[in-house]
């Protein structure tokens, strides 16, 4: 038995017989030319036969890891006609008189050693894109066909690394896993993996790939990262029951799948997803939720080194509202202070974080900031239904600047033609007691509710919740909170308004009840956690 490390980037468990894919980068030779127009013609040709076959491949993406994990074959399309690269191509074809599949390897040459001199880890996982699309180039130009599958049978397939086209072409349903030496978190190949769930590890090395044979057993743990080839009895059996509960939890998907979020008794309630990355998208597909609750933005912030521009923030915003076409989109403007620090936005050290300049506050005391984000979402709001919520809002006054930022934000893009939809819903976070006591205040202003649990609980017990020595006190029942959340939920249907949960409570099963009985109309949680909530919600009677 041997047990390999690496990092794992797509969660379940593996067990089947490995294929091991040896393939290694075109190999070209240089050849004298001397018919200079009609290799350039040639390698034109090539190139959008290459462009061709891309659009082929979005197609077929769309429908198995939808319009976000798709993007990547429209960005290699976009490589393909990038002029810096193209004319590096036909330059060196023209001035060193050398076949187009030549003058391509150099030029991929360059541009990879470009991208991967690049501190930003995910500019350095894009050279491994100007590889995948340069390989795909000297293909066409050797006259080699593309080939749509990769091995046959029940394998798990290890790799050098795996192009995001070759990823896509993989019939899954002959994929138990793919496993590589190389490779990043960053790539594309990686989160196509998540987007498909197919289980999958990377950087276990060259040893690792140096030491497996075609025909070997192997048991893959996406979650851990672990590799253990030619298992013992003991460690397959481990596995083969860990196994045996993901098959129990996927056939709990395949029964729940497009069934209604509906109770015994008729009540209906929608249960959406929270997440914190485009990344995540393939997950709220997977599990059947009906919109995401919760899209974390200060992520965007926390992941970058400077402030994410309005075009970055434009692109992200986009790429999740059209990968949910009409469902619900609610993007959560920048969550930024107390345990969540960014060190470029200059905040001065606090006694009391959580208690101090965060969220709203910062937006509120720097509206360049706030003013951006805005832009961005606004402007994305024509490409899906978005709803956007603002965050630790304790007034009536605090409010009324949000709405007016959103207002002035709105009317200087309409006045620059720039389209903005019609329909952006606009709400707060109900996560201060201050907002739940006022909430018959707050109604009237917005357009929805959604209760922050883990904040409300934290102040309204005066628990921090990042001290671990305060569990025992930090009862997430408590009496009180159930009272504020019951409160903000009249308000909200005293004034026609829906009211929503989104944080850590709303995927607690032993208050779904509850919830329901308050009048809850939204619950938002992880995206494993859907299906387990509309399983306890078909199961629950109010009438008892």
């Amino acid at each position: 038995m041997r047990s390999f490390s690496g990092k794992g980037v797509c969660g379940g468990i593996a067990i089947g017989r490995i294929s091991v894919l040896r393939h290694s980068d075109a190999k070209v030779t240089r050849v004298k030319i001397t018919d200079t127009e009609a290799e350039l013609e040639r390698f034109e040709n090539a190139r959008k036969q290459a462009i061709d076959e891309l659009c082929r491949l979005y197609e077929k993406a769309i429908p198995e890891v939808g319009e976000a994990g798709a993007q990547i074959f429209d960005i290699h399309r976009m490589m393909l006609e990038d002029d810096d690269y193209r004319e590096s191509v036909r330059s060196m074809i023209e001035r060193q008189q050398i076949n187009a599949e030549y003058a391509t390897a150099l030029t991929a040459d360059n541009f990879e050693a470009m991208f991967g001199a690049m501190e930003d880890s995910y500019m350095q996982a894009r050279a491994a894109d100007v590889r995948d699309i340069s390989n795909r180039l000297i293909r066409v130009l050797s006259g080699v066909s593309e080939t749509e599958q990769l091995a046959g049978g029940k394998l798990i397939i290890c790799a050098d690394d795996l192009a995001p086209s070759e990823t896509v072409a993989l019939d899954k349903s002959r994929v138990l896993a793919f496993v590589t030496a190389n490779g990043s978190a960053n790539s594309h190949t990686a989160i196509l993996a998540r987007s498909m769930n197919i289980p999958a590890v990377i950087g276990l090395g060259e040893a690792f790939l140096a030491s497996v044979r075609d025909g070997e057993t192997a048991i893959v743990n996406g979650q851990t990262g672990e590799v253990i080839v030619s298992p013992d009895e003991a460690a397959t059996d481990e596995a083969k029951k860990k196994l045996a509960d993901d098959m129990a939890a996927r056939q709990l998907l395949e029964d729940l799948r497009g069934k209604k979020n509906i109770t015994r008794d008729g009540t209906q309630i929608q249960i959406y997803a929270n997440i914190g990355s485009v990344e995540n998208i393939g997950a709220v597909l997977l599990n059947d939720a009906g919109g995401i609750g919760l899209f974390r933005s200060e992520f965007i912030y926390l992941e970058s080194r400077d402030f994410p521009s309005e075009e970055e923030q434009f692109a992200i915003y986009k790429r999740v509202l059209e990968s949910m076409a009409d469902k619900k989109v609610i993007i959560r403007t920048l969550d930024i202070g107390a345990d969540k620090q960014a060190g470029y936005f200059g905040l001065e050290k606090e006694e009391n974080p959580a208690l101090g300049l965060r969220a709203i506050r910062i937006c509120l005391t720097r509206p360049e900031i706030f003013i951006t984000q805005l832009r961005a979402l606004y402007r994305a709001s024509v490409y899906g239904n978005l709803g956007i919520m603002f965050p630790m809002i304790t007034s009536v006054t605090e409010t009324a600047r949000v709405l007016e930022y959103c207002h002035e934000v709105r009317q200087t893009l309409i006045a620059e033609n720039i389209p903005v939809s019609d329909s952006v819903e606009l709400g707060i976070m109900i996560e201060t007691p201050a907002a739940a006591v006022i909430s018959d205040r707050l109604a009237p202003m917005v357009d929805f509710f959604s209760v922050g649990t883990n904040d409300l609980i934290q102040y309204t017990l005066a628990c921090d919740r990042q001290n671990q020595r305060l569990e025992e006190f930090c009862d997430t029942h408590h009496e009180a909170v159930l009272r504020l959340i019951e409160y903000a939920a009249k308000s909200a249907h005293s004034h026609g308004k829906w009211i929503g949960i989104c944080g850590e409570l709303a995927a607690d099963l032993t208050l779904t009840e509850t919830f329901l009985k308050m009048g809850i109309d939204e619950l938002s949680v992880s995206p494993p956690y859907v299906l387990k909530l509309r399983d306890t919600v078909r199961k629950t009677d109010l009438r008892s």
